[in-house]
């Protein structure tokens, strides 16, 4: 299928695939799945400044479906998701000038595409070595409450007390900086607006282990603020011309079908083996993207 805004040619069924998967992993997650999606499309040939605006547009469908999901197992916090959709966009429209400025030098592919290598190796990385340090100190045989092997750190960041401070119940938070939320979330923003999708792989992490939001919360939570951050980040890229809505469409078929099986399978998973199961996947979109830089197909 010819797709003319970015001038690719990319089968549906692939797309439409792609998004499938995506789709499950949002939902079970709370991520967008770029870190799946953006590697897929960059190997299937398209620039890499589409495949950031393009991931961003398919995803905003994609968490609308996988939210409403979670909203209604009441694993969403409204107040923390509008807190950091602030951060969130500041961050974004960083990241997409991040992407401008590479776009004039005209190596947009090689740069981005190593930082989405180094991001996603680090992040499963961290991510296995604490679920297993987890499930060993707390013999999570029979556990039925999330914990984190990484507690104290939460803890810190609790103890900053730089004013307004704020209250989470949903969250089972009691009192935390704003300023920390925000500082939390322009990070996220500028890791979207750069890498593209909805950065739930740096965000979702975050909001376990630095904020001590509950896995559950923070996967719904995540899901929720994505709709409107990713929004922006979408209209902004449209803006400078790296959008293909025809692209994010075909992938829509198929992650919207995908986020809400997803979003139901939490519901049997407590969240060290949810953190668990989530480490091999940004090993699959950094392979992906490892193989089409020594393909060269973007160089030539």
């Amino acid at each position: 299928m010819d797709f003319l805004i970015s001038v690719t040619h990319i089968s549906a069924a692939y797309l439409m695939g792609v998004g499938f998967v995506v789709g499950v992993m949002g939902g079970f997650f709370g991520v967008g799945g770029s870190f799946l999606a953006g590697p897929a499309l960059f190997a299937a040939g398209m620039p890499m400044n589409f495949v950031v605006g393009t991931d961003l547009s398919h995803i905003v469908g994609k968490a609308i479906v996988g939210a409403k999901t979670h909203r209604a197992l009441g694993n969403v916090d409204r107040k923390l998701a509008m807190i950091m959709v602030a951060g969130t966009i500041a961050g974004v429209e960083t990241g997409a000038q991040l992407i401008e400025a590479l776009k004039r030098r005209s190596n947009v592919d090689f740069v981005v595409g190593i930082v989405f290598i180094a991001v996603l190796v680090s992040i499963s990385a961290f991510m296995g070595w604490e679920s297993i340090k987890t499930m060993r100190t707390h013999n999570t045989a029979g556990m039925k409450e999330d914990v984190s092997a990484f507690g104290h750190v939460s803890k810190m960041i609790h103890r900053f007390q730089l004013r307004p401070m704020i209250s989470l119940p949903d969250s089972g938070i009691e009192r935390i900086s704003l300023w920390a939320i925000l500082a939390l979330a322009y990070v996220g923003g500028v890791v979207s607006g750069f890498l593209g999708g909805g950065a739930g792989y740096v965000r979702m992490p975050s909001m376990v282990f630095l904020l001590g939001v509950p896995t559950h919360v923070a996967v719904g939570t995540d899901l929720f603020e994505i709709i409107i951050s990713a929004g922006y980040g979408t209209l902004t890229h449209a803006l400078k011309g790296n959008v293909d809505i025809m692209v994010a469409l075909v992938m829509h078929a198929g992650s919207a079908v995908g986020a809400q099986i997803g979003a139901k399978m939490t519901q049997y998973f407590h969240g060290p083996r949810i953190r668990l199961a989530f480490v091999p996947l940004p090993l699959i979109g950094a392979a992906l993207m490892v193989y089409s830089l020594m393909s060269g197909q973007h160089f030539k």
